[in-house]
């Protein structure tokens, strides 16, 4: 039985700039790039024009790209406050269209990307976008470094969430057949 393609739209979330991006793939074979882009919101409009225009442009890319799973950046406490209030704002927006589309949420650290993508949880910002832009055949590393990140989390997704996904089934197989020989 194959597996069907993953449609998974990465989200890098930010306040003045949130990457996004969408690629399609499976564990261990090629990934697609389907699109990628960053949604700015001046930071001279208020704070509830800002999360608007975040949800009405999360929910235009969910709409458009019908993706099968959302991929967010856990927030991370970082010295700014004032970044992470805004970081932790957008990611709110991103769970909230993921929950009102019914699509499912994934959240991964910055160190579980990393170490998805290039193997290190302590791979710097080049490293990964080269990585990114190899792994999906590119022929230069999008930008802003933004949407980079919200491609490797894409990427993280499909090669954990695949294999996890391969854990629950081989679990659920294995309770079937446990269940089948103490009913005999």
């Amino acid at each position: 039985m194959s597996q069907a393609t993953l449609r998974v739209l990465g989200i890098d979330p930010g306040l003045t700039r949130c990457g996004i991006g969408v690629i399609e793939g499976l564990p261990g074979s090629p990934l697609k790039l389907i699109s990628v882009g960053v949604i700015k919101t001046p930071s001279d409009n208020p704070l509830e024009q800002r999360l608007f225009q975040l949800e009405e442009e999360i929910t235009n890319w969910v709409s458009k790209y019908q993706p099968d799973r959302i991929a967010v950046e856990r927030v991370f406490s970082q010295h700014n406050v004032r970044t992470v209030m805004g970081t932790g704002q957008a990611a709110g927006i991103a769970l909230l269209v993921a929950a009102k589309a019914g699509i499912p949420v994934v959240m991964h650290t910055p160190s579980e990307v990393k170490a998805a993508v290039t193997g290190s949880g302590r791979a710097n910002k080049v490293q990964v976008a080269e990585m990114v832009k190899r792994l999906l055949s590119l022929t230069e590393i999008p930008k802003p470094v933004d949407s980079t990140d919200a491609l490797a989390l894409a990427i993280c997704h499909i090669w954990r969430g695949g294999g996890n996904s391969k854990i629950e089934a081989a679990l659920a197989a294995e309770k079937s057949r446990l269940a089948k020989l103490v009913r005999k």
